[in-house]
C-alpha cells in the first residue's frame, strides 16, 4: 500500500480485513515495523476518535507520533497559489507541508468541506494540494468527500459480529442498511460516501441506502447499493443499521431540519433481525437515535470507536512494512 485515501488504494479488501483482525488479536506483535519511524498527523478541523486512535495505533506499532492543529499550533497558513502574503498568513502551505513530511515517514491529514462550492469540495482541492506537496505517503484522516479509516473500522466491527472467516464467508449475505437521520446542523457527505463506497464492494454484504427524497448521495459512491426512500421497509430484517445525517448533494449543502420521524428508535430497531445499531460518533442523542437504542444491547458504537485503532494500525502497518 503506497497511500490510503479511499477504498481504491486497497488491493484486496478481504486480505486487509484479515490482517486487521490478526493485528487486533495481537496488537504489539509488529513493533519492528514501526521502530525508528514517525507518523505525523495534521488536523485542519477538530477531532477526537481520529486523533486519539491514530496516536494509539502508532504507539502499538512501536512508532512515534506528532500532532499539529493547523493554524492553532502552527503559523497561520496561506493556501492560495500566487498569494501576496502581506496579511495575516505567515507561512505558505507549500513550505509547511514539505517541512512536515520531512519530519515523518507517513503523514495523516484531516481536512473538511466548506459545503458552499460542490466542485471545490468534490475536487478535494485542499487534500490533493497536501498530497502533491508531501514527500511521504499520505493517509486520509477524513477529507471533504471521504473518511476511509472510519469505513474500514466499520467493516472490522461488522466482521467481528458475524464471526467473519475469509475462507468460509457467510452462507447468507449480511443485510447492512445505512439510513439518513435528522440533525440540527448541515453535515458533509464524507462518512456516508465512504461507507457506501466500501460496503458496495463487500461481496458478503447486502447493502441498502435509505434517505428522504433530495438526499441522494453522489451516485458514484452508491453504485451497486440498493436505494430506498422508505425507512421502515428498508430496515426490515436488517442485521446492521448504520445511522448518519448528511446534507444534500443535489442542492449542495442544504439541509432540512424536518423529517424528525427518521430518528432511529426502538420501534424502528424492532423491525430488524435483532439488528445492531452503528454510528461513527459523535452522535446527537434523541435526535439521530434515541437513548433507548443507544444504551441498549443493540448499540455497538463503542466497538466501532475501539476499532478505529485497528483500522489505523493496519493501514500504517501496510505502508510502513515496505519502508
Amino acid at each position: 500500500m503506497k497511500q490510503f485515501t479511499s477504498v481504491y488504494d486497497v488491493e484486496n479488501i478481504d486480505e486487509l480485513l484479515k490482517t486487521a483482525l490478526e493485528i487486533k488479536a495481537n496488537p504489539f506483535a509488529q513493533q519492528e515495523v514501526g521502530k525508528n519511524k514517525t507518523i505525523g498527523l495534521i488536523f485542519f478541523n477538530p477531532s477526537l476518535r481520529t486523533r486519539l486512535s491514530s496516536i494509539k495505533a502508532a504507539y502499538n506499532l512501536g512508532a512515534n507520533a506528532w500532532v499539529l492543529n493547523a493554524g492553532a499550533d502552527s503559523w497561520t497558513l496561506e493556501m492560495a497559489d500566487g498569494a501576496v502574503m502581506n496579511g495575516d498568513s505567515q507561512e505558505h502551505i507549500k513550505e509547511a507541508i514539505q517541512v512536515m513530511s520531512a519530519y515523518c515517514d507517513v503523514l495523516g491529514v484531516r481536512t473538511f468541506p466548506k459545503l458552499v462550492d460542490r466542485d471545490e469540495d468534490y475536487n478535494e482541492i485542499m487534500f490533493n494540494k497536501v498530497k502533491e506537496l508531501s514527500s511521504v505517503p499520505v493517509v486520509s484522516l477524513e477529507s471533504a468527500t471521504l473518511h476511509p479509516l472510519q469505513s474500514f473500522a466499520d467493516l472490522i466491527t461488522i466482521a467481528e459480529k458475524v464471526n467473519y472467516n475469509p475462507i468460509e464467508k457467510p452462507a447468507k449475505k449480511v443485510k447492512v442498511v445505512m439510513t439518513w437521520a435528522p440533525h440540527p446542523r448541515r453535515l458533509p457527505q464524507a462518512v456516508p460516501n465512504s461507507f457506501a463506497q466500501w460496503f458496495s464492494k463487500v461481496d458478503w454484504v447486502d447493502f441498502t441506502v435509505v434517505q428522504p427524497k433530495g438526499y441522494e448521495l453522489d451516485p458514484k459512491f452508491t453504485e451497486g447499493a440498493t436505494i430506498s426512500y422508505d425507512q421502515d421497509e428498508a430496515l426490515k430484517d436488517a442485521d446492521f443499521v448504520y445511522a448518519k445525517n448528511w446534507s444534500s448533494y443535489e442542492n449542495y449543502g442544504q439541509a432540512n431540519e424536518g423529517d424528525k420521524d427518521w430518528e432511529v428508535t426502538m420501534d424502528k430497531m424492532n423491525l430488524t433481525n435483532n439488528g445492531k445499531f452503528m454510528h461513527c460518533l459523535p452522535v446527537r442523542r434523541n435526535v439521530v437515535v434515541s437513548d433507548e437504542v443507544l444504551d441498549s444491547d443493540h448499540s455497538i458504537v463503542i466497538d466501532e470507536a475501539t476499532n478505529r485503532i485497528y483500522s489505523a494500525q493496519t493501514v500504517f502497518h501496510e505502508i510502513l512494512k515496505n519502508k
